[in-house]
């Protein structure tokens, strides 16, 4: 474990690059390595989880070739039956996108998780998989979960899912059903939350020749059956949800920043930052693949998290510098992350001295705080790590990060990048 020293920032702001969309990254591997043909991924990320799915694919058949901005996918067909167990590491996107591929391999693939990943929840995906005629088997040991699925192909028909829960259930199904042996139609029953993520998952999609046909709402999804994926080459954007941290950071020391890489026109829903940190009173303009940010004094907002729950860390240390009361609500899913990460974050931050309270549904917090350094557990979570070290840059005293390797997950150079732009931080 590898401890991360960060002091009150005096000197911070510059230009620095955004890091690649990990949500992209996932969904273009998975549905490269369903194609026919070879797929090139240019500039994608390359973080713990992402490499997760990089090992799944190849343990399907997919054939991959890396270069440090290029990856090439030769896709798998038809798909391949794993060797071995696969183990998913931390990476949730990983699992649940990766089950339903697995019925359509010829036969059984087994998956562990670790006692984190565990904890998620998976069941709803399993059960929509068996009204598709797809059977599984879950035990649960001392040392996490296996998840036993059964390959032979995916029949089709009708099933219905919570939207409520994770839309990555969702997008493992868009994944798997268009090469089900019928047509499927999946019903969504309570309001889909997240569902920028669906939109992300249908565009890539499409653009590898799979038709879907979605509500507005996307409470209905229409998949016809005994498609081909088609090859396609991407170039995956930069990633909005962790530079929220890098904006955030500017924000909080009265910084200038450009981040470079950031498509406005995405649709990554945690692109609504910008418009959170334009309410608190920061200034914020949107150029050609980039964001600038002068940060002000800030006020107090409330932040409904149903679509954008991995900006809630992010928003939460921007509240402690808030004048007036921020609510952050509708955040419930945040206790089945990496963490509880509304108890990791009411914990670690009320360390540093925030007038922070939480109730089921999420934070309420009274700024701006006087906040000062401490040690930080982060709970083996990278957005809790990244939300106090961003929180540490304002704060007297010094700031410990514990185990921050934890930000591999998704940002791997996210310590470096503070340095870059003028933070004191030793270690990471």
């Amino acid at each position: 474990m590898t401890d991360v020293l960060i002091k009150k920032s005096e000197r911070f702001g510059g230009e620095i690059r955004a890091p690649p969309s990990k949500a992209y990254t996932h969904r273009m591997m998975i549905a490269a390595s369903l194609s026919r043909g070879s797929s090139k991924i240019l500039n994608p990320l390359s973080s713990n989880d992402t490499q997760a799915t990089l090992e799944t694919i190849e343990a399907f058949g997919a054939k991959v070739e890396l270069k440090e901005t290029c990856w090439t996918i030769k896709g798998a067909s038809p798909l391949e039956t794993p060797k071995k167990t696969i183990d998913c590491g931390e990476s949730g996107s990983t699992l649940r996108f990766m089950i339903p591929v697995a019925a359509l391999a010829p036969g059984s693939s087994t998956f562990t998780l670790g006692l984190s990943l565990s904890r998620r929840p998976l069941e709803p995906l399993l059960q929509s998989l068996k009204q598709l005629g797809t059977e599984s088997s879950l035990q649960r040991g001392e040392q996490g979960l296996t998840i036993r699925v059964h390959g032979g192909g995916i029949s089709g028909g009708k099933t219905s899912i919570r939207g409520d829960v994770s839309s990555q259930f969702i997008s493992g199904l868009l994944f798997a059903c268009p090469r089900a042996e019928e047509n499927t139609e999946i019903a969504v029953t309570t309001p889909l939350e997240s569902r920028s993520y669906v939109q992300m998952t249908l565009e890539v999609l499409e653009k590898h020749g799979i038709k879907i046909s979605a509500s507005d709402d996307l409470s209905r999804l229409k998949v016809p059956s005994n498609q081909n994926y088609s090859s396609c080459d991407h170039k995956v954007s930069g990633d909005f949800s962790s530079a929220s941290f890098l904006l955030a950071a500017a924000a909080i020391t009265c910084s200038k920043m450009r981040v470079k890489h950031l498509d406005y026109h995405t649709k990554q829903g945690d692109k609504a930052i910008l418009d959170i940190l334009e309410e608190m009173g920061s200034k914020v303009s949107v150029g050609y693949e980039y964001v600038e940010i002068e940060g002000k004094q800030l006020n107090a907002v409330d932040v409904d998290a149903k679509n954008i729950p991995d900006l809630v860390p992010v928003c939460a240390t921007l509240a402690c510098y808030s004048k007036g009361t921020s609510k952050l609500y509708n955040a419930k899913r945040l206790r089945y992350k990496e963490s509880d990460r509304l108890s990791s974050l009411h914990a670690e931050l009320k360390k540093m001295g925030a007038d922070i309270n939480m109730n089921e549904d999420g934070l309420i917090i009274r700024g701006p705080c006087q906040l000062h350094g401490a040690t930080i557990d982060p709970h083996n979570d990278h957005r809790i790590a990244m939300a106090c070290a961003v929180a540490a840059l304002g704060a007297s005293g010094e700031t410990k990060i514990q185990n921050s390797e934890c930000v591999r997950k998704s940002y791997p150079h996210f310590f470096d990048d503070l340095r870059l732009l003028g933070a004191d931080v030793v270690g990471g």
